[in-house]
């Protein structure tokens, strides 16, 4: 037992990625083809893949949305956690990205169940109005507009469904009062933590996996 968490160093980190992985050589090499095709190598890491499929399968997820596919290396990640008939719909604002993450979703075997959109997310979010509520949402895009996509899922998530965001140690800087990077992004998430921990709707734990993950389950 500690009372602190233990510091993730580099052998550490070299057996999470051996033993607790969601990546194969598919994803690693969707990773080296993005990387070529000028895509910002920003994707979840590879423990906070299998973590995300094992909430999916424990919530035994059926209908999914992503805010911010870039490479579909999120997106093909949690796909592969859920059943057949199962839907998965992301969004990203850059052409470019959501047509790279088009062919790979479909040389994965994906394509029926992952549906990219190539939009703004607010312009999205404005008109979007699902079948069935959702079961689970995960959102990795632009830092300043986490509280709003909060407040307009919110109404489309069902009772016991799961709203997630990345980033949420804000490259490390969540809790420093002069951030070396990304000043902006930073105070955007640190407003967004404080928001989303005392929401009413939500029970909200922070997990630190990657950058870190806040989590809320949907209570009312």
């Amino acid at each position: 037992m500690s009372l602190k968490p233990t510091p993730v160093n580099d052998e550490l980190y070299e057996y999470l990625k051996m033993n607790f992985s969601s990546e194969d050589d598919f994803l690693h090499q969707l990773l080296i083809e993005a990387e070529h095709e000028g895509i910002p190598n920003i994707s979840i890491s590879q423990e906070q893949g299998l973590f995300l499929q094992f909430i999916l399968k424990t919530i035994n997820a059926e209908n999914v949305l992503e805010l911010g596919t870039l490479a579909g290396y999120s997106s093909i990640t949690m796909a592969r956690a859920l059943a057949k008939g199962s839907h998965l719909i992301t969004i990203e604002n850059e052409f470019k990205h959501a047509l790279f993450a088009t062919r790979k979703i479909k040389e994965a075997g994906l394509d029926d169940i992952i549906e990219v959109q190539n939009s703004n997310a607010l312009d999205f979010l404005n008109i979007y109005k699902p079948d069935t509520e959702l079961d689970f949402i995960f959102v990795d895009a632009d830092k300043p507009n986490y509280a709003r996509y909060l407040d307009l899922l919110t109404p489309m998530l069902k009772i016991g469904g799961i709203f997630a965001a990345d980033n949420a140690f804000a490259f490390g800087f969540v809790a420093s009062s002069a951030p070396e990077r990304n000043p902006e992004d930073v105070k955007s998430i640190t407003g967004f933590n404080k928001y989303f921990r005392s929401h009413p709707q939500y029970f909200v734990s922070m997990v630190p996996v990657g950058d870190g993950i806040i989590m809320g389950v949907k209570i009312k």
